[in-house]
C-alpha cells in the first residue's frame, strides 16, 4: 500500500529522527563547554611536554571502575566506607553502585520493606560511599533504578508510566464465513499484576500465501481493513467481501508487567517504565527527585562528578513494545498512518506473525523501529541525560537491546557503554564508537569480565584476553564485572556474591576484593588497565573509514565487508556512522577528511543493509549529505547496486527517482567508486589513493587504535581476537609494522609499557618520510603501545641520538649510556646506524641457559574461617625437584591462595655488570610477582611472563623467588560442593618451565 504524501518530500524521516540532536549535544555542552571542546580537539592532555614520567601513575580519573553489587539496602555503612577502602587502596577509580541479588533464593531475607531499593539504609549506604570516595578521590556512579530495565517503586503496571505492549487476537475465517461475536481476545493472557488491557483496533486482511516467510502468514497489504468503528459492546459483526481465507485482528494497548531482574527490591515492588514517552522518563526522575535525592545526597551528588548509570535495554514483553504516542510520531515521521502496517509489525514473543510482499514487509517494519527509536532518543536518552546535568552528574549507559539507533544514541549520552559478554565480535563496540567521536566525546566504557560460570574461576590473564581487542575497538573505560558488597545473612564462605549461586551452580563473573587471592596483585591489573585508559583517553580517536549504515542497531555481530574480514588483518580500522551522526556540528568535510576535527576519517564506505535483506538503500536525505561530503573531497566507495537505490522505508510518490537521481550524481564524481565484489572494495581505497595509518606486512591478527594529540600519535597494538569464538585461535605475531605519524619532522618512536609506566625510545627501526617501520613479536593477547612525538614531548635529552636500522645481535634498546646492543652468546655483532655507520660490538661469552627446577614453596592455603567473610590460613612447606600444578600435588589439590616459589641460583666469578638475564616464567596461574636478592622487580606482564633481572643478579648465590595467587575454586569445590563440587580441579601455581637466560650488552653509540 503505497500513499502519495508529497509534503514530505524525502526529508520528514529525517528530521523527526533527528530533531534536537545537534543543538541537544550544544545545550549539554553549554556555550563554553562547546568552546572548550573545540580547542581540545586534538590537544594534548598535558601540555607541550609530557616528560618521562607522564604515564607512571594515572590520575583517578582514567582508573578502572567496579560494578558494586549490593543486597539491595540491606549494607551497613561503616562496611561501605571500608568496601572504597579497599578498592582505592588497589588502585581502582570508582565505583557503580547497583541492587543486584540472582544469588538470593530466599528475598525474605532481604527485608525489602525496610531495607530495599531507595529506602533509608539505602540512602544512608549511598550517603557513605559518597562521602568516602570524595575522601579518597574516587568517583560513585548510581544505577538507575534496582536492578535493570530501569525501574522505580510507585509505578504499577497500569500506569501511563508503566511499561506497555500491544498484543493480539486472531480468528481465521475460510470460504467467505462472517465473524459474529466477541472481539477475538489477546492469545496469551496479561501478566500478572496487569488489570487493565485497552482495545486498540480491530482489522481484517485477506490470507496470501505467496507471501509467508517462515512463520509469518503471507497478507494482501491492500486488503487491510479497520473494523474499529464496527465494534459495539465488545463484539463485532463482519463478513469478507469474497470467499478467500480472511484473518481478522484485534489488537489491545496493556501494560506488560514486567519487573526489574531477580526482584523484588523494594516496597511498594517497582516495574519497568515506559522507555518511549516522557511520562515514563518522568516517573524515574520525579521518584528520585521527591524520594531518593535528599538535600544530603543533593549535595554530595554535585560534588561528586559521578554518573547516573542505565544497562542494557532489556524490555521482555510477549506482545510488541508500545507507547500511545508511536501512531503520532510515526505519523509525524513517515507522512503516513501506522494503522494500515500493523499486521507486519505485531509480535507474539518477538516473532513476526504475518507479512506483506517481501520489499514493502522490511520497508514497513524499518519504518516502525526508526520511529520507536527516535522516541527513545528523545524521550529517554536525552532526558535523562539532561536531567542528570541538574544533578552535577554525566549518563551513562548501554543504549542496546532493542531495534533502536544505538549509534545514534552514543551521541547523545555522555558515555556510551558496551559490554564484553552481549557483544558478539568488536564491530559492536565499533557503532558505539562512531556515535562517541562524532558528537565530540571521549569515552566509551565496557561492563567487563562477566563469564558464564566464572565465579571464582575467573583468571586476569582471561579478562585481559578478552579486553585486548575491546580497546583496539574504542572502550576506553573499564567497568569490571563486578565486586560483591562483603556479607548476607546466610551466605557461606567467602561471602555474599551477587551472582554465585545461580541456578544451584557457579553464576556470572567474579566478586573481587579481599576475598581473593589475587588481590594482594590486583595494583599491578589496575596500574595497567589505568595506562591503558590514559593512553586511549589522550586526544581523539582516529579511523580510517567511516562506514555508514542505514540501520544503526548494535550488539548484533554485524560489521563491514572487507574491511571486518580483510582490512582489520592488514591494520585497517573503521567505525560505523547513522544518519542522525550526519547532523551533527563534526559532520563536515575539509581536506578530504571527513570529521577533520574527530575521527578524521578519509573515505566513507557503503554497502546494502544487513539488517533488511542486504538491500542497496539510502534515505533521501542520507543521499544528500553523502553527495555534498563527495563534492567536497571524501573518497566514497559503493558496495552493491546503488545506481539502483531503494529507500529504506516505504517511500513516497516519486521518491525513489528522486533517490536514484541523487545516487546518479553521486556515482558520476571522480572521487567515488561502485564495486559489485565485496573483494574489491581494498582495491578501490587504492585507485582512489586512500591508505591506512597502520600497515602490516602479512594479514595478522594484530588488531591497532590510534590517537592523536597536538604533539604525539599514540598507537595501542594487540594481538587480539575479533571475537570470543573466532577459530582458529590466536597465533603469535612476529612481523613488521608500519605506523604512520601526523606531526611533521622530528618525530621519533617511543614505546610505552603499560605494565611499568616507563617509556623508552624505540632503538630499531626504518623510516621513510612520516612512515615508521619496525619489528612486532606478541603473544596472544600481549599489548604493544608506541608513541611518534619529539623527544622534549617525553624529557628524552638523547631523542637525536642515531637508531639502529638493522642488527645481528638479539636486540637494541637505549639506556642512558646510548645505544646498547644486547645478545645471549657471545660474538662480535654489527650494527647499522641512522646516520649510515655500522658498528660492531664484541660480546663476552655468557652462561648458558638453565631451566630453574629446584624450589622450596610456601603455600598460604585459604580456607573458610568463623564466619562467612573470614578466612582461615593453613601453612604448607614443600620441596619440589619439578613443577607441577598444585592439582596434582596431593597436599595442595584442593588448595586456593598464595604460593611462594623459592630457588637460588648461583652465577659463575665471570659475570660482570655488562651482564643481564631474562627470567622466563612460563606457564603460571593466576598472578605473580617476581623478587630477585630481597627487590621486588616491576610488574609482570600477565599475558607475556617475562621479566628482565639486569642489574639485579651478581656473581656468587641469587635468591629468586616467584609469588603466585590462585582463584579459590579448588578450595570451593570441597568447602562447598553443593555449588562448587561437580567441576574438575584447575591447575593452580606455577608451571613453567622457568627458564633464566643470560645476556650480554655493550654500548655501541
Amino acid at each position: 500500500m503505497h500513499e502519495s504524501h508529497p509534503q514530505r518530500g524525502g526529508a520528514t524521516r529525517r528530521s523527526v529522527l533527528a530533531a534536537g540532536l545537534a543543538t541537544g549535544v550544544v545545550a549539554a555542552l553549554g556555550p563554553a563547554g562547546v568552546a572548550a571542546a573545540s580547542s581540545a580537539r586534538g590537544a594534548s592532555t598535558a601540555g607541550s611536554t609530557l616528560g618521562s614520567g607522564w604515564l607512571a601513575d594515572p590520575a583517578a580519573a582514567v582508573r578502572p571502575k567496579f560494578r558494586w553489587w549490593w543486597p539491595d539496602g540491606l549494607v551497613d555503612p561503616a562496611e561501605i566506607a571500608r568496601e572504597i577502602d579497599q578498592m582505592a587502596d588497589a588502585g581502582f577509580g570508582g565505583a557503580e553502585i547497583a541492587a543486584v541479588h540472582h544469588s538470593v533464593t530466599d528475598s525474605s531475607v532481604l527485608d525489602t520493606a525496610h531495607h530495599g531499593w531507595g529506602s533509608g539504609p539505602w540512602r544512608d549506604g549511598v550517603a557513605a560511599a559518597l562521602r568516602q570516595a570524595a575522601r579518597r578521590g574516587l568517583t560513585v556512579d548510581l544505577t538507575l533504578g534496582p536492578s535493570w530495565p530501569v525501574a522505580v517503586p510507585g509505578v504499577t503496571p497500569d500506569d501511563d508510566a508503566a511499561v506497555k505492549e500491544l498484543a493480539y487476537g486472531k480468528a481465521t475465517l475460510t470460504a467467505g464465513a462472517a465473524f459474529d461475536g466477541p472481539v477475538p481476545a489477546p492469545v496469551y493472557a496479561a501478566a500478572s499484576g496487569v488489570t487493565v488491557q485497552k482495545l486498540f483496533a480491530v482489522q481484517a486482511a485477506r490470507v496470501n500465501t505467496a507471501y509467508s516467510s517462515g512463520k509469518a502468514t503471507g497478507l494482501d497489504a491492500t486488503s487491510v481493513t479497520d473494523l474499529t468503528s464496527k465494534v459495539s459492546g465488545g463484539n463485532l459483526a463482519w463478513t469478507p467481501p469474497d470467499s478467500g481465507t480472511w484473518v481478522v485482528l484485534s489488537y489491545w494497548l496493556r501494560g506488560s508487567g514486567q519487573q526489574p531482574e531477580a526482584g523484588p527490591h523494594s516496597s511498594p515492588a517497582a516495574y519497568v517504565v515506559d522507555h518511549f514517552s516522557a511520562a515514563g522518563t518522568a516517573a524515574v526522575t520525579r521518584y528520585w527527585d521527591d524520594v531518593i535525592i535528599t538535600p544530603t545526597l543533593r549535595k554530595l551528588l554535585k560534588a561528586a562528578g559521578g554518573a547516573f548509570f542505565e544497562d542494557s535495554v532489556e524490555l521482555e514483553t510477549k506482545g510488541l513494545q508500545w507507547t500511545p504516542a508511536l501512531p503520532d510520531a510515526f505519523l509525524q515521521h513517515t507522512g503516513r498512518p501506522l494503522l494500515p502496517y500493523l499486521p507486519a509489525i505485531v509480535l507474539d514473543n518477538s516473532n513476526q506473525i504475518f507479512a506483506f510482499d517481501a520489499q514493502l514487509t522490511q520497508e514497513i517494519r524499518h519504518d516502525f523501529w526508526e520511529t520507536v527509536s527516535g522516541l527513545f532518543n528523545e524521550h529517554h536518552v536525552r532526558a535523562l541525560r539532561d536531567w542528570a546535568h541538574s544533578h552535577g552528574m554525566k549518563h551513562r549507559a548501554q543504549p542496546y537491546g532493542l531495534q533502536t539507533d544505538a549509534i545514534a544514541s552514543a551521541t547523545i549520552l555522555d558515555i556510551p557503554e558496551g559490554e564484553s559478554l552481549g557483544f558478539k565480535n568488536l564491530d559492536d563496540y565499533r557503532c558505539l564508537a562512531g556515535g562517541r567521536d562524532m558528537a565530540g566525546n571521549r569515552i566509551l566504557s565496557c561492563e567487563a569480565g562477566a563469564y558464564a560460570g566464572g565465579a571464582y574461576n575467573t583468571t586476569w590473564d582471561k579478562f585481559l584476553r578478552t579486553m585486548g581487542g575491546a580497546y583496539a575497538a574504542g572502550v576506553n573505560q573499564t567497568v569490571i564485572h563486578g565486586f560483591s558488597y562483603a556479607n548476607l545473612p546466610g551466605v557461606s564462605w567467602p561471602g555474599y556474591a551477587a551472582f554465585s549461586p545461580y541456578g544451584g551452580a557457579p553464576g556470572y563473573g567474579e566478586s573481587w576484593g579481599p576475598r581473593q587471592p589475587t588481590w594482594r596483585h590486583v595494583p599491578d591489573i589496575a596500574d595497567y588497565l589505568a595506562r591503558v585508559h590514559k593512553v586511549l583517553q589522550s586526544g581523539v580517536a582516529r579511523a580510517d573509514i567511516a562506514v555508514f549504515r542505514q540501520t544503526g542497531y548494535t550488539a548484533t555481530g554485524i560489521g563491514a565487508s572487507w574491511l571486518t574480514s580483510t582490512g582489520i588483518p592488514l591494520g585497517w580500522t573503521h567505525q560505523f556512522l547513522s544518519g542522525p551522526t550526519l547532523d551533527l556540528p563534526n559532520a563536515h568535510v575539509s581536506g578530504k577528511r571527513l570529521a577533520p576535527d574527530g575521527p578524521a576519517y578519509k573515505a566513507l564506505f557503503l554497502e546494502g543493509d544487513f539488517f533488511y535483506g542486504s538491500n542497496p538503500t539510502l534515505a533521501v536525505a542520507d543521499a544528500r549529505t553523502l553527495l555534498k561530503f563527495a563534492k567536497a573531497g571524501l573518497p566514497t566507495v559503493l558496495l552493491g547496486a546503488f545506481d539502483q537505490a531503494l529507500t529504506p522505508g516505504v517511500p513516497d510518490d516519486g521518491e525513489t527517482a528522486q533517490l536514484r537521481a541523487i545516487t546518479a550524481q553521486l556515482l558520476a564524481l571522480p572521487n567515488v567508486r561502485k564495486v559489485t565484489d565485496k573483494t574489491l572494495v581494498g582495491a578501490a581505497f587504492a585507485d582512489l589513493g586512500v591508505t591506512s595509518d597502520v600497515r602490516y606486512a602479512v594479514s595478522s591478527t594484530l588488531l591497532n587504535a590510534h590517537r592523536a594529540t597536538a604533539d604525539a600519535d599514540f598507537y595501542y597494538l594487540c594481538n587480539g581476537k575479533h571475537a570470543e569464538t573466532v577459530k582458529p585461535a590466536v597465533a603469535l605475531v612476529d612481523h613488521d609494522v608500519t605506523l604512520r605519524g601526523t606531526h611533521g619532522s622530528g618525530v621519533v618512536p617511543y614505546l610505552l609499557d603499560p605494565w611499568t609506566g616507563k617509556v623508552a625510545r624505540l632503538a630499531r627501526y626504518t623510516q621513510d618520510g612520516d612512515a615508521f617501520t619496525f619489528r612486532v613479536t606478541l603473544q596472544p593477547g600481549e599489548t604493544l603501545v608506541v608513541a611518534l612525538g619529539r623527544p622534549a614531548l617525553f624529557g628524552d635529552r638523547n631523542g637525536r641520538l642515531p637508531h639502529a636500522v638493522d642488527t645481528a645481535a638479539d636486540s637494541v634498546r637505549f639506556t642512558s649510556a646510548g645505544l646498547a646492543v644486547r645478545a645471549a652468546q657471545g660474538g662480535d655483532y654489527s650494527t647499522r646506524l641512522s646516520n649510515g655507520r655500522t658498528v660492531t660490538a664484541r660480546i663476552p661469552a655468557t652462561p648458558a641457559p638453565v631451566t630453574l627446577t629446584d624450589w622450596t614453596l610456601a603455600v598460604d592455603d585459604w580456607q573458610p574461617g568463623a564466619t562467612a567473610t573470614t578466612t582461615k590460613v593453613v601453612k604448607h612447606t614443600l620441596k619440589l625437584d619439578a613443577l607441577l600444578p598444585w592439582s596434582q600435588i596431593d597436599e595442595l589439590a584442593d588448595v586456593g591462595g598464595i604460593g611462594r616459589y623459592r630457588t637460588t641460583v648461583t652465577l659463575p666469578k665471570s659475570w660482570s655488570s655488562a651482564m643481564g638475564a631474562v627470567l622466563q616464567v612460563g606457564s603460571v596461574s593466576d598472578t605473580c610477582r617476581v623478587t630477585v636478592n630481597g627487590t621486588r622487580l616491576d610488574p609482570v606482564d600477565r599475558i607475556n611472563p617475562v621479566v628482565d633481572l639486569g642489574g639485579h643478579l651478581r656473581r656468587g648465590d641469587n635468591t629468586i623467588e616467584i609469588e603466585v595467587a590462585t582463584p579459590l575454586f579448588n578450595r570451593l569445590r570441597v568447602s562447598n560442593p553443593a555449588v562448587f563440587g561437580t567441576s574438575a580441579r584447575q591447575s593452580y601455581g606455577l608451571v613453567g618451565p622457568v627458564q633464566l637466560v643470560p645476556y650480554a650488552e655493550q654500548t655501541v653509540a
